[in-house]
């Protein structure tokens, strides 16, 4: 057994305020001791790495160690981010915002740092209760704060949970970027080495924020889409996938004026074990098939469904072709109706944009082209297409959109989905549904598809491989298609995007990009056609789709 391994077990065992995850590493330190192997594979696995404060914050698995999210961590984190706040404060007294979601232990992480916070001499504000992503995102600006923290792990696995970090000021209320990241993880190392959380200065002075924070999100963003008469008739399901969206989404669309959805019960307020999905994600397969069953009985013209945290959105329609006759629309197809919407009103007002990031839908340039809008191609994450300049929207296909740059910057779910109600219910005055809507956008910008290949591995260093395969052997072709030019984006110019990527363009005009995930232990490649025709466009995305696969598999 290693002794330097169970010393820092137990050192961290000392400073755990919580009993559960006290009791949970008392029994493995226990095993462990006594030989057991398996303990012991355990023990290393939660405390021979610490999870990672990057750009997305932190975000990992419930439980004890540094592996893991938990009360330490946390803490860790909040005094970390404390120092560097009053750092960059020059004397000021900085004000952070803190929310949180339903996820397990989310209020407790909320809570310590809020009294972690206090206790460093700064303001900080607790919102009332638990609420979406995006209210604490518009809370950053409406209180002029330095920062804010969201407790939340979004869409992950329901034993997961995180620690998402935004700066105001400059940066508008936006994700942090490079290099606030990695100074900010420097200062919470220099917490980790001092030792004992336990003796960090905590105060229980910290705000309560009013519910007027909330009222003003609901009043802003109910004014992204005003009910036009026909939106009287429109009939539709609404699902918030165990979250916390349905309160304040429920709320906004009354302000609206729209009708009140069809609700898929089981799904509708926050359960901590997502009990209905394997996975409470919209993208995965079976998550919305409650929501499908519902938008059957019922007759719905359209579905719309938050994730947990309800910064994402979901659109499905109905479509005879399909599985069950409901079709949820990819990101991009979402990403593309919005981003047209938002040209048609941008037309004309210099410098405005339209931004997108790179592995999302060029039809998204083409849009931008055709109503004289300047276009912005940036790294994956909303961190990088909030702060593009002039935007007036933005969107990434794992269906993230911003539209309504002015009061929150950063993805909505819940303002992209009062701006796809004020399409349906535009789209309702011509007698056309939401699908109509789409194959206007292709007979006026072009027929663009889109398709994504994710491999899901249990051991990440396979990822590394099949990446360092494709940089030393560079493919000739993807399927029948030759590639034209590749492009890797770790040998990026200056100013230009640049990480683990890689970019082919095909000889037929089409784009595959092969990245790592950077929030899963997934491979991604990401594929996109543009044709005379949706069929043709499809057509070719199939066929690049088994040609990829054929790629990865002889790679890995």
């Amino acid at each position: 057994m290693n002794d330097a391994l169970l010393a820092t077990a137990r050192a961290w065992l000392r400073q755990d305020p919580d009993h559960q995850t006290r009791d949970e590493l008392a029994g493995v330190i226990t095993r462990a001791s006594a030989g057991d192997d398996a303990a012991v594979a355990d023990l290393a696995d939660r405390f021979d790495s610490r999870l990672a404060f990057g750009t997305a914050g932190l975000r990992g698995e419930l439980g004890a160690g540094s592996n893991r999210m938990n009360r330490v961590l946390v803490a860790q984190a909040a005094a970390g981010f404390a120092a560097y706040l009053l750092e960059k404060a020059a004397g000021r007294i900085p004000t952070v915002v803190i929310g949180y979601d339903g996820r397990r232990n989310s209020r407790v992480f909320a809570t310590d740092s809020a009294e972690l916070f206090a206790g460093a001499g700064m303001r900080a504000i607790l919102l009332p209760r638990l609420l979406p992503t995006p209210v604490l995102a518009f809370a950053v600006r409406h209180f002029g704060a330095d920062a804010g923290v969201m407790v939340t792990a979004s869409h992950n696995p329901p034993n997961d949970n995180g620690y998402k970090v935004y700066l105001g000021g400059a940066d508008e209320g936006s994700q942090i970027v490079a290099p606030a990241d990695a100074e900010i993880a420097a200062h919470i190392q220099r917490v980790a080495d001092a030792g004992d959380v336990g003796v960090l200065p905590r105060s229980r002075a910290y705000e309560t924020a009013g519910e007027d924070v909330v009222d003003a999100y609901v009043a802003a963003t109910a004014e992204v889409a005003p009910a036009p008469e026909a939106a009287a008739g429109l009939r539709w399901v609404y699902t918030a996938m165990h979250g916390v969206g349905w309160e304040t989404f429920s709320r906004i669309v009354t302000a609206a004026g729209y009708p009140q959805p069809l609700v898929v019960d089981e799904q509708l307020r926050p359960d901590a074990t997502f009990r209905t999905v394997s996975f409470p994600n919209p993208e995965e397969p079976g998550a919305m098939d409650l929501a499908f069953a519902r938008a059957r009985r019922v007759e719905a013209d359209f579905i719309l469904a938050n994730d947990p945290d309800a910064d994402r959105l979901a659109v499905a329609i109905p479509d005879a072709s399909a599985d069950g006759g409901w079709r949820r629309l990819t990101g991009n197809e979402v990403g593309l109706l919005l981003g047209a919407r938002a040209a048609r009103a941008a037309q004309g007002t210099p410098g405005a944009s339209l931004a997108c990031s790179l592995v999302s839908s060029p039809g998204l340039g083409a849009i931008a082209a055709h109503h004289g809008l300047d276009f912005h191609e940036t790294l994956t994450g909303f961190k990088w297409i909030s702060r593009a300049p002039g935007i007036v929207f933005g969107f990434e296909e794992a269906l993230g959109y911003l539209v309504n740059p002015a009061t929150v910057r950063d993805k909505d779910g819940i303002s992209a989905a009062v701006a796809i109600l004020g399409l349906a219910a535009e789209a309702r005055e011509r007698d056309l549904t939401i699908a109509d809507l789409l194959a206007e956008l292709g007979a006026l910008y072009g027929h663009f598809a889109s398709g994504q290949v994710s491999v899901r591995v249990e051991d990440l260093s396979i990822i590394g491989r099949v990446m360092l395969s494709l940089r030393t052997l560079p493919p000739t072709h993807i399927g029948a298609q030759a590639i034209a030019s590749a492009e890797d984006l770790l040998q990026a110019p200056a100013g230009a995007p640049s990480g683990d990527v890689l970019r082919y363009r095909l000889a037929d005009g089409s784009r595959v990009i092969v990245r790592p995930s950077g929030t899963e232990p997934k491979l991604k490649v990401y594929i996109d056609a543009r044709s005379d025709s949706a069929d043709g466009a499809t057509q070719t995305v199939a066929d690049l789709e088994a040609g990829v696969r054929a790629l990865l598999e002889e790679r890995s």
